[in-house]
């Protein structure tokens, strides 16, 4: 179908045109840059008025909007930390706009509490050995630019803190329950209540910190795309960080159980990963212990068993051994969430557990009986809908993976959205979503591809073979549409972050084999990347335009240099964030402006901004509306409507 679209905002194109290595680089939206200049605020002004215009008119809106929401109203929940007696958990109940940190059932950190515009996120928290303390991290707006303080849970009271500057920051506590080690500015610090900050490291690197519960051994990892460092503190001594590895071209974290023996979970020579132990009085030194078969995502160290988990099993292990001795029952085929235990060990351990069609909740095992009972479940029934797993081939003969998820009894040519991530080794398994059952309910498709660039297969998708990824997208959109599942006319594309360069990438690849694309918070221009956002930190994941190779092979699929005049390109909604600190809105302006200035087609390009959003977590309103907007749009331009 096609749409009557009115003319465009007016984007000047400036004829701006660069010499890199040799290569003319043109670059007319160079100005779409700096959102603080007057000429970007009224152009984006021009666009959000553009797009309202556009929203208004869409018929699925409120209908997707109360779907949606209805679906959401599950709640979620976490797998429980256990702190001395103590247990925490968070929680957000159906209605509720954020999760909320609980000790024992009773409310400790509410982020609407604290900021009853529902701006503020809790974005990562963790208890002191005898949970008398929590350090928790909020921060506002999406801008992920995280807060750190730290509460007495007795009395709730605030005893130390703000400290700005710590984005994530793992904490790792003493056993003395007034001093932990964490992350300010990309540096480990000590840090102890009241006291000024002692600096351990100072490499710029993004950090995970694990400390044994003796208290004598820190661990330190700091990665660097994929490659990354590892030291070893021995705390009984005055001596630094002791350097295991560095600049090993594989993902490796270690750390010191409860009994006593150093455990390295490593891809080093195991594209899925191995775990290897060792003696920390011997760090350098550690061998094979156990390999699983496919990605390992975590390890529960018991008395007497581990528990290994990937995406879709939990095997247990012999202690001694290592031998594989027995798996632990799940409710369905689906997708394990965190796996947890008591600090000391013991007999229990808990997992989340979801997929496609079923919300979250949460399990726990108990090795003395060996079973798995419910412990915790988010409110909510099960949907009405079918999963399909397909394969496809890529053109190297590389076989993909895809799952489609339907209503039972649909048959023919549907309207159908292909999502797709491609990098950093995220792996897509089945999850509970809402905005994937609304569309399923309303008689669309849903297709995830799982391409080169994901889990274990990342290593075949980064750098000088990126162009693998959407090659890999592309062949199953060729797929989908030559199996019967759609047609050209009835296809749209989603992705977002890493995902909306994979959706851009193919439809200005491929813009015949798509009706429409939702490009959210994309990377677009990858010979500029480097310069804004977190872009410096991907340069092992897509190369760095300062190297005149790796310049030609991002410049080969920047999106944004990929543009050309008179292509009848999809309609395409860029939805963009005002506060991103991970990837600047300038990739979504600067491509929208050159499609809206291109594309010879009569459907439209649209930006959503949202200006107090940021990449990651917001409020469970902004993400429903969000949501119905993206479906809406996808709905009219592929005929779901009709």
């Amino acid at each position: 179908m096609s749409n009557s679209v009115q003319s465009y905002p007016c984007a000047e194109r400036l004829p701006l045109v660069e010499q890199v290595h040799g290569h003319p680089v043109a670059d007319p939206y160079r100005w779409l840059e700096d959102a603080t200049s007057a000429q970007t605020r009224r152009w984006q002004a021009s666009q959000d008025e553009f797009w309202l215009h556009h929203a208004a008119t869409l018929s699925g809106r409120f209908r997707f909007r109360t779907r949606v929401k209805s679906l959401s109203n599950v709640g979620t929940l976490s797998t429980p930390t256990w702190r001395g007696s103590r247990c925490f958990t968070t929680r957000r109940d159906p209605g509720q706009q954020h999760p909320i940190l609980y000790v024992d059932e009773a409310v400790l950190v509410d982020p609407m509490q604290l900021d009853p515009s529902g701006l503020t996120t809790l974005d990562s928290w963790q208890p002191s050995p005898d949970g008398a303390l929590v350090a928790f991290q909020v921060s506002r707006g999406g801008d992920e630019q995280s807060v750190l303080q730290v509460l007495e849970v007795a009395t709730g009271r605030l005893v130390d803190g703000p400290i700005d500057g710590c984005r994530y920051s793992p904490i790792a506590w003493l056993p003395d329950g007034k001093s932990f080690y964490y992350v300010r500015f990309r540096q480990v610090r000590r840090h102890t209540l009241g006291e000024p900050d002692a600096t351990v490291l100072a490499d710029e690197a993004s950090y995970g910190l694990e400390i044994s519960n003796d208290g004598r051994w820190l661990t330190i990892s700091a990665v660097r795309g994929t490659a990354n460092d590892l030291w070893l503190a021995d705390l009984s001594t005055d001596e630094p960080p002791t350097a295991i590895q560095r600049d090993v071209d594989a993902l490796t974290v270690m750390s010191v159980g409860p009994d006593g023996r150093l455990y390295v979970v490593t891809t080093k020579d195991a594209p899925t990963g191995r775990i290897c132990i060792g003696d920390p009085a011997n760090p350098l030194v550690w061998h094979e212990f156990i390999s699983p078969d496919a990605p390992l995502t975590g390890l529960a160290i018991l008395d007497d068993v581990m528990l290994v988990s990937t995406t879709s099993e939990i095997a247990v292990h012999d202690r001694a051994t290592g031998n594989r001795i027995g798996d632990v029952d799940l409710p369905g085929v689906g997708s394990i969430g965190s796996l947890t235990a008591r600090p000391g060990g013991g007999h229990q351990a808990w997992f989340s557990y979801t997929d496609s069609i079923t919300p979250s909740a949460v399990y726990c095992y108990d090795d003395t009986i060996g079973r798995t009972t419910l412990w915790s479940q988010a409110p909510g029934a099960k949907a009405e809908a079918e999963s399909h797993r397909l394969t496809c081939t890529a053109p190297d003969g590389t076989e993909l993976e895809l799952q489609a998820i339907m209503k039972p009894g649909h048959h023919g040519p549907r309207p159908t959205i292909l999502y797709g991530y491609g990098g950093f080794g995220q792996s897509l398994s089945p999850t509970y979503s809402a905005f994937t059952l609304a569309w399923v309910e309303a008689g669309g498709v849903f297709v995830t591809a799982n391409v080169r660039g994901d889990g274990a297969a990342h290593r075949a998708g980064i750098l000088d073979r990126k162009q693998k990824v959407f090659d890999d997208f592309i062949a199953a959109a060729e797929h989908l549409i030559a199996e019967g599942w759609t047609t050209a006319e009835q296809l749209a594309l989603c992705g977002e972050s890493n995902g909306g360069l994979l959706v851009a990438a193919a439809l200005t690849q491929r813009p015949e084999l798509f009706a429409a694309a939702v490009c959210s918070a994309p990377l677009t221009d990858m010979v500029r990347y480097e310069l804004s956002g977190l872009g410096e930190r991907w340069v092992p994941e897509f190369g760095s335009a300062k190297d005149p190779q790796q310049f030609e092979n991002l410049l080969s699929y920047s999106p944004y240099h990929r543009v050309t005049e008179g292509v009848k390109y999809p309609a395409v909604l860029f939805t963009l964030f005002g506060n991103d600190t991970r990837v600047d809105p300038l990739h979504a302006r600067k491509l929208a402006a050159s499609l809206q200035h291109a594309t010879a087609s009569q459907r439209p390009v649209l930006l959503r901004f949202d200006p107090d959003s940021g990449h990651a977590t917001a409020s469970a309103g902004k993400g429903i509306s969000l949501a119905a907007d993206m479906l809406a749009f996808v709905a009219e331009q592929t005929g779901l409507d009709s």
